[in-house]
């Protein structure tokens, strides 16, 4: 870990992220690159064979704070996406965007080559393909009741797991959206309702999957971006512009202008809108600069 970090300032980076995660369509990765931390927790997890102490020192702590931030903000952040949809869309559109600089920086982008446009572009697409596919793609099939938190069977357990793996995906790369992807599985509202009540049992079969994958697929993120880092940052750059159209509140997809129209702020909201657009944006480009 390059830049020393006192147990607090990870704790509330952490919480941060962790809230971030309960946001459709925002992604934990992109905030945790924007406050400073992505890189610690690649190393943690990529070397928590050769330095185990202190690498389980810092995941502890980290997934302790990530937890507090979903408790804390589960609720209020549902509840103000039910009541103000647009309003807080846009705040967290304006985060995000405010992230993009920091990621750009890391690219090192020096002059305008074909990998400056295939890399971001390759990731643009992968994370259209994943949120172009239905809720529910992964319990659409299966018989009898969908899969819950709550029913001890081998199969729920399976089931549970398998999507630990498939959240690991999300938890690993920047704007890849955890709720997204519990949203395919058919899990967002049971985990939601899990962590708002602090039921963290129920989460275990998940949290399995999800921690055995995230080792895995750490360990080859890290190995790309020690080997081929300006790809690598360019293709988080992909990812993290495709999650800004996950973010944004349209509720028609039947088509593109009739997508864009809906999630236009109109009335009282056209005013509010735009401020907290730049709201967020302000916020985060001073965290991600504080940060470096």
């Amino acid at each position: 870990m390059d830049k020393k970090q006192s147990w607090w300032q990870i704790f509330f980076k952490a919480a941060v992220v962790g809230g971030t995660m309960t946001v459709p369509g925002a992604s934990g990765g992109t905030m945790a690159m924007i406050l400073g931390i992505y890189e610690d927790l690649i190393q943690a997890v990529g070397g928590i064979l050769r330095h185990l102490q202190k690498s389980l020192c810092f995941l502890a702590l980290f997934c302790v704070g990530a937890l507090a931030g979903m408790a804390a903000l589960a609720r209020g952040v549902l509840a103000l996406l039910e009541r103000y949809p647009v309003v807080t869309s846009y705040f967290f559109l304006g985060a995000v965007a405010g992230g993009i600089p920091l990621i750009c920086r890391r690219a090192q982008i020096e002059k305008m080559t074909w990998q400056a446009l295939v890399w971001p572009l390759t990731g643009l697409f992968i994370v259209y393909g994943l949120a172009s596919l239905p809720k529910d793609l992964f319990t659409a099939g299966l018989s009898g009741n969908a899969p819950t938190l709550d029913m001890p069977s081998l199969s729920h357990f399976l089931w549970q797991f398998l999507g630990g793996c498939i959240l690991a995906v999300a938890l690993v790369l920047p704007g890849i959206s955890v709720s997204q992807m519990l949203l395919m599985l058919g899990l967002y509202e049971p985990v939601m309702e899990a962590v708002s009540k602090f039921r963290f049992a129920s989460l275990i079969p998940m949290g399995l999957g999800a921690v055995l994958c995230t080792l895995l697929f750490t360990r080859l993120l890290g190995n790309a971006l020690d080997r081929r880092p300006q790809p690598t940052y360019l293709l988080i750059l992909g990812f993290v512009l495709g999650s800004l159209g996950q973010l944004y509140p349209g509720q028609n997809r039947s088509g593109l202008l009739a997508w864009l129209l809906s999630g236009l702020p109109a009335g009282w909201e056209l005013l509010f809108a735009p401020l907290a657009a730049i709201a967020g944006y302000q916020l985060l480009a001073r965290i991600s600069r504080r940060a470096q």
